[in-house]
């Protein structure tokens, strides 16, 4: 099976490189790509810099299939994340008409040129868009640029999920246990170096004692996968596994 295609993220804001803002989009791109089958690899936190945003990108942009921007897109002076983009690409700043329509629309007599300057992208940039999701995704080459307001980001994505189909997802299965991380480590490590096209996560668990650590196995091979959760429960004895945990 070929690998998996890969992406970064990066996330862009000084709101949350000073902890006024709790970054949110991550966590909802890690289960988006995991459910494609893409390998979310990377994710750098930058402030709303022209030159850092441009070097991070390019970093990002050379070593992963695709990278996903969040943050810096609205009509303030601190909203710097388009014309980084085009900086990066060597392009242009300039205003989509299609955009700009739908802003005209929206703000009416209200609109001013600061809301119209989230009609500008990169030049030559995609405009992705359906009839459901009129507020369209902006793609440069293998970068995906979305708000950081994640109701919006939320909104947008199902635009790039159709964008992104096509490889098999990957697959999880988890296994609760008593066992303490210390006494399965070596049994994990082993099941790793004996089913090597499975990732296996550990996760210990404090608290009400439903469970003490719970053991995860991604793949994109269900056969495999299956094989090494087979593994482990082979291995514990029946009093150290939690057959119905109340969660993760």
């Amino acid at each position: 099976m070929n690998s998996p295609r890969t992406a970064a993220a990066l996330v862009i804001g000084n709101e949350l490189l000073t902890g006024k803002i709790q970054d949110a989009n991550v966590a909802v791109l890690a289960k988006e790509l995991f459910a494609l089958g893409i390998a979310l690899r990377r994710v750098i936190f930058c402030p709303d810099e022209i030159d850092t945003i441009v070097e991070d990108l390019n970093v990002l942009r050379r070593d992963h299939d695709f990278v996903f921007t969040s943050g810096g897109v609205g009509p303030t002076h601190d909203d710097v994340t388009m014309a980084s983009i085009a900086k990066a690409f060597g392009k242009q700043v300039v205003r989509s008409p299609e955009i700009e329509a739908l802003l005209r629309e929206y703000f009416g007599d209200r609109l001013t040129e600061r809301h119209l300057r989230m009609a500008d992208v990169p030049e030559g940039a995609e405009l992705l868009s359906s009839v459901r999701i009129r507020w369209p995704a902006v793609m440069v080459d293998n970068v995906f640029i979305l708000p950081g307001l994640p109701h919006i980001f939320q909104r947008k994505f199902p635009l790039i999920r159709e964008r992104l189909r096509g490889d098999a997802p990957f697959i999880s299965r988890v296994v609760h246990t008593h066992s303490d991380e210390g006494e399965i480590a070596a049994l994990l490590e082993q099941i790793g170096r004996d089913h090597p096209g499975v990732g296996i996560g550990s996760y210990p668990r404090w608290g009400d004692g439903a469970y003490r650590v719970a053991v995860t196995f991604d793949g994109r091979d269900s056969a495999q996968v299956d094989r090494a959760v087979e593994a482990l429960c082979q291995a514990l004895p029946p009093d150290q596994l939690v057959a119905d945990p109340t969660e993760f």
